[in-house]
């Protein structure tokens, strides 16, 4: 069974499941910065996927990257998998405006937290259950 690092738990809402990678939402309402994390456990780099599985980690990231740029009018996505804090493999997509919090600096430490509150979190989900496609299996919530 598929288990999720404590700290992303800690750290993240989950919104459902790709059907490689389940799909998070950083609580900070302070950027739309989303995670795929592939539901293999053991796995911290993407070599360690197997060739087929990073052709679905790679696609199910650019297409979430290009809905939430035309859905959520980014100025810029920014994708990253670094795993130094939390090495179960994951990748940040975040979405990126010229007035968000931390522009044009990086996310991650420019600001405290800023968790969503439960009417946030109502329309996120809405505008993300209009913007994934069909398969998408949303968790409930």
């Amino acid at each position: 069974m598929f288990a999720l690092d404590q700290r992303l738990q800690q750290d993240t809402l989950v919104i459902g499941d790709f059907p490689l990678c389940r799909l998070l939402l950083s609580n900070d309402s302070n950027y739309p910065w989303f995670i795929l994390v592939p539901r293999i456990n053991g796995i911290s780099e993407v070599f360690q996927l197997d060739v087929a599985d990073q052709h679905t980690l790679w696609q199910e990231t650019t297409a979430l990257a290009q809905w939430l740029n035309e859905g959520l009018a980014a100025d810029k996505m920014n994708i990253g998998a670094l795993g130094n804090v939390v090495s179960q493999l994951h990748v940040h997509v975040i979405v990126r405006k010229r007035d968000d919090a931390a522009w044009p600096a990086p996310v991650w430490g420019k600001h405290p937290a800023q968790p969503y509150t439960e009417e946030q979190l109502v329309a996120i989900r809405s505008r993300l259950r209009e913007l994934l496609p069909a398969d998408f299996i949303f968790t409930q919530g």
